[in-house]
């Protein structure tokens, strides 16, 4: 017998299952729950602890804090693209713009990130805040930061049209 809060959370998690039935494989976890009596949250619990298992042993923290830094924002932006609104277009833009930055500094400082301690979970907080709709943290990090910077850079460069030679 299961803990009363056991069996809500597994309730809860096969509402999930059964919302996303393609992405979640609820055929097959349904047909595991049948051959083995056991409940399909178990399973798909399995599956999620393997994947990222293998994730971090691959890559380690970084991977998972690019995939991250980039699934939720690309899936977004897919979505963006196809929508008439063009305020998304323009938020998903600044991600980007900010994302790419971020990658090259990162790179070019990878010294440093063996100083900070848990870099990469303040990492994935940072595109968190990013990313999330409630915050638009991206928005805020490009009029306050990057567009000042710069700015000044591609007028200049846009002003200094070349000249043609003259035979």
């Amino acid at each position: 017998m299961t803990h009363p809060q056991v069996e809500q959370v597994i309730a809860k998690v096969d509402g999930f299952l059964a919302a996303y039935p393609t992405v979640c494989q609820y055929d097959r976890l349904r047909d595991l729950e049948k051959k083995t009596g056991q409940p399909k949250v178990y399973f798909f619990f399995a599956a999620v602890t393997l994947i990222s298992s293998i994730v971090y042993g691959l890559g380690g923290m970084k991977l998972i804090s690019d995939i991250f830094a980039f699934a939720y924002p690309a899936y977004m932006s897919f979505k963006a693209i196809d929508s008439a609104d063009p305020t998304d277009d323009t938020q998903w833009l600044t991600y980007w713009v900010v994302f790419a930055l971020f990658s090259i500094v990162e790179n070019v400082m990878s010294f440093l990130v063996t100083w900070i301690p848990f870099y990469y979970m303040i990492k994935c907080c940072f595109f968190a805040w990013l990313y999330h709709p409630k915050f638009m943290g991206a928005g805020l990090v490009y009029k306050q930061i990057i567009k000042p910077f710069v700015m000044p850079y591609l007028q200049a460069f846009e002003h200094e049209k070349p000249q043609k030679k003259e035979e």
